[in-house]
């Protein structure tokens, strides 16, 4: 059988053009972030598979990729259901890894503790543009702090690094999961029928109003609730308006804390951040994550026409390995989406650093060669990035490749 040379499906392999930018982003990553005083943490790959099938993870569990049992453990002929085959997965995402080292770690870390995780994960989802079965996914996290600051902390951070890759005009959309219980209260759905509207609701930008009004009589809903309902959606404004607006309409359905605390997170932001872009409430993003309790957010971006980053606050999540819920709240960038898009647009990597080559003469002598180390060592000590190749025949399609590979001082080398 001949060995297959392309990548697994939804898998890629990485050229250097693009490693540079990655390895730029995930410097630049840290640096920013370390700077509002997160932490490098690291977890493994593979976790256990009840904690990747507890039901928070919303649809991605239906994705895992399961691991069989090793060794003596693995009994195929004996087994009776997936249980006695199965026993880890390869993660899906970072937040059930960190809640679980939280857990097992807390008191070990600072309190409130601020977390920074890069690393691969993986879902059995089909391949598009931007998606991929093994992607790098880039969180911060904030373990610890009950108060709306973690949210602020979180946004401001997010932004500023997005804006340092020079992005510009994205749309931090924000809500909080108790508007949207609130709103379907009011309207007169019963609570076991909440995450069943939810779930159309989140269709909004796809199908439109109509669309949704449609889906939910479909479904056998109140033609006086559907109403109620997407009356909401119609009087209700994007901003700070529209959060005061919800909390003197749902009076008695929403609490008074939730609208203040998120008026708070967006007049606070407004004031505070550094980049250039616009913090929108959105009263119909939902979010498929079951774990979020409170508020969440995500990242759109024009360019890219959908979500390149998304995070929100779920306190109840770490309280299922410990017995004691634990405030939390993360922001997770589509680190894959981002660097597609720099890709893209032909971005370039600031530097300072001096890219130069020596192009030696074949033939050299040996003292002639250990001139040319020496220079190359002195050089490369003060900050250059130096290249040695060997002269080919054809040294004008040498030297261009080595330009497009930001070499700008080629210098040739000959034995006189």
């Amino acid at each position: 059988m001949a060995l297959k040379k392309k990548p697994v499906t939804g898998m890629k392999d990485m050229m250097p053009e693009e490693m540079e930018i990655r390895d730029y982003v995930i410097g630049l990553i840290k640096e920013t972030y370390k700077s509002f005083g997160f932490s490098s943490i690291e977890t493994p790959c593979v976790e256990h598979i009840e904690n990747l099938c507890s039901k928070q993870g919303g649809d991605n569990e239906k994705l895992i990729f399961k691991i069989l049992k090793r060794g003596e453990k693995l009994k195929i002929n004996q087994a009776k259901e997936e249980a006695d085959l199965v026993d880890g997965g390869l993660r899906y995402d970072l937040t059930v890894p960190l809640s679980r080292y939280y857990s097992n770690n807390a008191n070990e870390l600072p309190a409130p503790f601020k977390a920074l995780q890069m690393g691969n994960v993986w879902r059995a989802d089909r391949p598009q543009r931007g998606r991929f079965r093994q992607f790098m996914q880039c969180d911060i996290d904030i373990l610890g702090e009950p108060s709306n600051l973690a949210e602020i902390e979180l946004i401001l951070a997010t932004s500023t690094l997005l804006g340092k890759l020079d992005f510009h005009n994205f749309t931090i959309r924000i809500n909080d999961r108790r508007f949207l219980k609130a709103m379907a209260a009011y309207s007169g759905f019963s609570e076991e029928d909440y995450d069943s509207v939810f779930i159309t609701l989140d269709k909004m930008d796809k199908i439109g109003l109509d669309g949704v009004e449609k889906e939910l009589e479909e479904n056998g809903y109140e033609k006086e609730s559907v109403e109620k309902y997407l009356q909401i959606f119609k009087e209700i404004t994007n901003d700070v308006e529209g959060v005061r607006w919800c909390k003197e309409k749902l009076a008695g359905f929403l609490p008074q804390e939730a609208a203040d605390s998120l008026e708070m997170i967006i007049t606070s932001v407004e004031s505070a951040k550094e980049a250039d872009f616009r913090i929108s409430f959105d009263p119909t993003l939902v979010r498929g994550m079951s774990y979020y309790t409170g508020t969440i957010f995500e990242i759109s971006m024009d360019e890219f026409g959908g979500s390149v980053g998304g995070g929100g606050r779920y306190d109840e999540m770490i309280g299922k390995f410990t017995g004691q819920n634990t405030p939390a709240v993360g922001f997770s960038i589509g680190f894959e989406r981002i660097v597609m898009l720099l890709l893209e647009r032909g971005y370039k990597i600031p530097t300072s650093k001096t890219k130069k080559a020596y192009l030696l003469e074949k033939k050299l002598p040996q003292e002639k060669i250990l001139e040319v180390l020496e220079t190359a060592k002195r050089e490369r000590a003060e900050g250059k990035q130096i290249m040695l190749l060997n002269m080919k025949k054809n040294k004008k399609f040498q030297k261009e490749q080595l330009a497009q590979q930001g070499y700008e001082d080629i210098v040739e080398v000959f034995n006189r």
